[in-house]
């Protein structure tokens, strides 16, 4: 299987939505602040439970909030 980065738009999508917290947003989906500050920077992929509360929160679809880059 060819090797994959995890892109997201978490933190845009924040400023976005009235120029949410870390804070708000780790609220509003129920887990830490250090869990969206390790997911906007791409060091931690959220499960699929954690990413549909997002899409929720954000009013978007999943693939609207992160997308796939493959690495050859």
């Amino acid at each position: 299987m060819e090797k994959f980065i995890i892109n997201n738009n978490v933190r845009m999508m924040r400023f976005h939505n009235g120029e949410m917290t870390q804070k708000d947003l780790a609220d509003a989906v129920g887990v830490s602040r250090q869990t969206i500050v390790a997911i906007e920077k791409g060091k931690y992929s959220p499960s699929l439970e954690l990413c549909f509360k997002l899409s929720i929160v954000f009013n978007k679809s999943i693939d609207e909030i992160f997308s796939i880059e493959y690495k050859k």
